[in-house]
């Protein structure tokens, strides 16, 4: 395998000065530029990438830490990410946590191992003292989850709101018994969606009732699995909101096993507006969340913060749109 010297010697330069070709300095002549370039190919030299990253004060990647790779909500948001990081010399890499501490605390040594600039945290694990620690150290923001009250910026979406804004729409349509289908972790976005969702029953004077709330994870199994239970009570819900696509659409599969009508015998609304909820029959009624803008915005912010540009932590709420679709209205 080639090394550096070699192309130095091939070239008939210093190796300082294959360095600098390499680092795309440009105190180099345009001669010795193509003899150094026509060296490193015929030598077919591949630098090494991971020395130069130490070598620098910056690596130019970025960590993206994910609670759960294979959830589809997060594809556009990567997608944000990375097209904005490309655009300004930036490479990411996706790091899934699976919701779990100790992976989380694994990667998050790479950031202070400086072989990463910063971090864009999904849903981090990590405690208030345990964040505001290091972010004292290191550029990171959150996205999507975020903590209350730490000095870190972050972006979202106002959660409480738009829950309240899918439940009035389900009770828009005259439906009074509302079921919820929610998660318990420590998520603020599961806290802000249920209090949407018993704010809106408050204001049209329907009682809230905890045994029409099931929880699930997020999946489409869960959500199968909490509207059995649901659709076991009596009286059953007549309309569900869940908060989440996935969880949604595992709901409405299991109503039409019992042999309902979807949105005929009960209507059900998501949360996410993943790609799915638009291929699904019924297509799904849902609260669309402007993932592709969360990821890009996220990814501008972070760059903000390790070029020095803000130095105060922002937050960003970003516009959602309630999308009425054939699961609520036929």
């Amino acid at each position: 395998m080639a090394t550096i010297n070699d192309v130095a010697e091939k070239a008939g330069v210093s190796v300082a000065t294959v360095s600098r070709v390499i680092n795309g300095s440009a105190n180099v002549s345009p001669e010795t530029l193509e003899k150094v370039k026509q060296a490193i190919a015929e030598l077919n030299y591949r630098p090494n990438l991971l020395g130069r990253a130490l070598r620098k004060t910056k690596s130019e990647r970025i960590l993206v830490l994910l609670p759960n790779i294979a959830n589809p909500f997060y594809a556009e948001i990567v997608k944000g990410i990375e097209d904005v990081a490309n655009k300004n010399g930036y490479s990411i890499m996706l790091c899934n946590t699976d919701s779990d501490l100790e992976r989380e605390k694994k990667y998050i040594k790479m950031l202070k191992s400086h072989l990463a600039d910063g971090a864009i945290l999904m849903a981090s694990e990590m405690t208030y003292e345990e964040l505001t620690e290091l972010a004292g150290e290191i550029p990171i923001i959150q996205c999507c989850e975020y903590k209350v009250g730490l000095p870190i910026s972050h972006v979202s979406i106002d959660n409480e709101m738009a829950a309240y804004k899918a439940v009035n729409h389900l009770i828009g349509l005259g439906h009074k018994k509302v079921a919820f289908i929610g998660a318990k972790n420590q998520f603020l976005s599961s806290t802000l969606r249920k209090e949407g969702y018993i704010r809106a029953l408050k204001e049209a004077g329907i009682n809230y009732d905890p045994a029409y709330c099931g929880y699930g994870d997020y999946s489409y199994k869960s959500g199968f699995r909490v509207m059995k239970q649901l659709l076991s009570l009596d009286p059953r819900p007549t309309a569900v909101f869940c908060i989440s696509d996935l969880m949604a659409i595992g709901a409405i599969r299991s109503a039409m096993e019992e042999g309902l009508r979807v949105p005929e015998d009960i209507a059900v609304c998501g949360f996410d507006n993943i790609y799915f909820s638009r291929m699904f029959k019924p297509t799904l009624t849902t609260v669309s969340q402007p993932m592709y803008d969360l990821g890009c915005t996220a990814m501008e912010a972070l760059i903000n913060i390790i070029e020095e540009k803000s130095t105060e932590p922002m937050h960003y709420f970003m516009e959602h749109e309630l999308i009425i679709r054939e699961s609520t209205v036929k």
